[in-house]
Order: C-alpha cells, then sequence, then structure tokens
C-alpha cells in the first residue's frame, strides 16, 4: 500500500492529499457516513455520499464547506480516483474505494452485509487493500434476518398492547431509530424524541422517503401516547421524559444484545439484537470477496478477527484508530441536549 499512510489526524492518502474519517481537524477529509466518531467537526472541507449530506450539515453545522456525489460516480482528486459503494451501514453510509497507478484501495468505515429495509444494501468491492471495521468480529455475533427481527419487534409490541402497555424502543438517533422505524411500520402510531425527529427531517429533505412518525412533545398527553410506540436515544434510559411514559415497556435495540447477560442491561424490559455493523460472517464474507492481498483491522475485536484471518491465510494487521462508542455516546448525548429530558 504505497500511496496511504496512518496518522496521528487518522488515514492519509498521500498523492490525494485528504484524509478518510479523520479524528482530529484537516484541510480535505472524504466521510464515510454521519455518525460522530467518524464525522467530526473543524474540518476546513468536507466530502461525502449525496444522502450524507444533510445529515453532516444538521449535526456539524449548516455553514460547513461541503460537496457530495452518488453511486457509480467518480471524483478525480489529485490524479486518485475515489469512489463510493454502498455500506449498508446506515443511511448515506458508503465505502471509500481509492485507485493510484493500477493500486485500489478499499475503507470500509462501519458497514452491516445483511439487507435490512431502509439503507442501501453493501456491495463487496474488490481490492488490493482492504481497511475493515471489527465491531462485532467475534463468532458470538449472528444477526438474524431482517424479517425475524420485524416478527420479534412487531410481536413484542403486539404483547405489551394486550396488557395495556407503551412501547418504548431505544436506539441511537442516526441509523437505529430509522432501522426500528422500518420494522415496526405499519402497527400503530409511532411517536419520535427530538432529536431522532430533526435527523428524520434532514434525512427527508435529501428525498429519501421515511416511515410516518409523530414528534414526541415535552408536554404530551399521557392518554395520547398510552400502548402507542415510542422510540429515544439509549441516553434518555431513567429520564424523566420516559418516567411519565404511562407503563412504559422498554426494550433496549443493540448488537451487544446478542450476549445473554447484556439483554437485562440495566434492567430494561427487552433486549433485541439489532445491529449496524456486520457480524462475525458478515465481516468474513466482505474480507473473502474483496480479495485483497493486505487486510487492516480497525475498532472493535481486531485482535481477535486479525489473528483469525492471519490463521486462515489471509495477511491481516491490527489498525488502531479513534472510532467506536464512546464517541457515538458523546454524540448522542450532544443531540438530546436540545430537548429538556
Amino acid at each position: 500500500m504505497k500511496f496511504i499512510k496512518f496518522t496521528k489526524k487518522g488515514i492519509y492518502c498521500i498523492p490525494g492529499k485528504f484524509y478518510l474519517d479523520p479524528w482530529l481537524p484537516v484541510d480535505h477529509a472524504i466521510i464515510s457516513h454521519g455518525h460522530a466518531d467518524h464525522s467530526r467537526s473543524g474540518n476546513k472541507h468536507y466530502f461525502c455520499h449525496d444522502d450524507s449530506k444533510a445529515i453532516l450539515k444538521h449535526r456539524l453545522g449548516a455553514d460547513i464547506s461541503i460537496e457530495s456525489m452518488g453511486y457509480n460516480q467518480t471524483r478525480i482528486i489529485n490524479n486518485v480516483s475515489v469512489s463510493f459503494y454502498p455500506a449498508g451501514h446506515v443511511i448515506g453510509s458508503v465505502q471509500i474505494r481509492l485507485e493510484y497507478k493500477g493500486e485500489v484501495v478499499v475503507f470500509t468505515g462501519d458497514y452491516k452485509t445483511q439487507p435490512d429495509f431502509i439503507t442501501d444494501p453493501f456491495e463487496s468491492v474488490k481490492c488490493h487493500t482492504f481497511i475493515t471495521e471489527s465491531t462485532f468480529g467475534l463468532p458470538i455475533y449472528n444477526w438474524k434476518t431482517e424479517l425475524q427481527l420485524q416478527e420479534q419487534l412487531q410481536n413484542w409490541v403486539l404483547q405489551n398492547q394486550a396488557n395495556n402497555k407503551t412501547s418504548v424502543f431505544l436506539g441511537y438517533s442516526l441509523g437505529k431509530s430509522q432501522r426500528i422505524m422500518s420494522l415496526i411500520d405499519g402497527i400503530d402510531k409511532v411517536y419520535v424524541h427530538t432529536a431522532i425527529n430533526n435527523l428524520n427531517n434532514a434525512i427527508s429533505s435529501s428525498g429519501i422517503a421515511l416511515p410516518e412518525t409523530t414528534l414526541l412533545k415535552q408536554d404530551f398527553d399521557k392518554k395520547d401516547i398510552q400502548n402507542k410506540i415510542i422510540i429515544m436515544p439509549p441516553g434518555l434510559l431513567g429520564s424523566r421524559l420516559l418516567k411519565r411514559v404511562p407503563n412504559a415497556a422498554v426494550a433496549i435495540c443493540s448488537g451487544w444484545m446478542q450476549i445473554r447477560g447484556n439483554r437485562r442491561w440495566k434492567a430494561v424490559d427487552a433486549g433485541f439484537a439489532v445491529s449496524d455493523h456486520a457480524d462475525w460472517n458478515g465481516l468474513l464474507s466482505a474480507v473473502k470477496a474483496s480479495e485483497a492481498e493486505k487486510v487492516y483491522v480497525t475498532h472493535g475485536s481486531q485482535a481477535t478477527f486479525s489473528k483469525y484471518l492471519n490463521e486462515i491465510g489471509i495477511a491481516a494487521e491490527e489498525l488502531i484508530t479513534d472510532y467506536g462508542d464512546e464517541q457515538l455516546a458523546s454524540e448522542e448525548k450532544k443531540d438530546n441536549s436540545t430537548a429538556n429530558v
């Protein structure tokens, strides 16, 4: 890999003079998706997929310098060919393909190989060097299909309604919330927290159709939401707002819920393994399909996953980055501060 360098600011393309999802401010940043650990403030110029542009402007400021392009397009930046391929992670998420003098590097950002009802499905990209995440890079992680999840979540809502309970799902404002919306669409009226509603508006402004939802106002009438469905960010667990919900049954939606002990996390009523990241088999299939000569493994279970890749004959190496859940938690806290919780 002759034209990519790993620096203290992030992954740097030497001839292109730009960074991929940098974690410190730089002049030119190409962004894989809108989560805070991959799209940080302070960069002079941003370049992303068309469907991420409104999300980044919503989160980083309407006045940021930003350009975008779609799939099946190419931008030449200082003789480096840049193109985007669907990552299947959240709306607007991409794998970033770089080609320079015949050498191809693919940076996945975060991705999910299993299709869902709301994001553009993951597309394999062949390359010489593959830079992959490994959030759930352990064999214990094996996701249900989207239809299985749909049945699971909808049955839980129906059971709650039969028991005179209001169903509350907790999921990140970007990605997880829209995914939950798609899984429970059509059962009953869905109310969403302000942070989620604001992001829905930003996403819709790009021409993307989302399931119908209603803003959960701070002064909501308990009679209006009784036995309905509410989606909130996970940071609101234990908040005054949640405590006001009548007869609430609360569910965490996260890939970490795959582990039995995590289903009892903070004594919620249910836990559903709904993840926006690839599971073990998804990671393996993506790496193998890339046919890469060298694989760099970033955040998550990178030690285990890279060790396994080497054991099966795929040259792999750990790459220490500043991506991960801590930044996401910080992002959610910032979003929630816009409302009285």
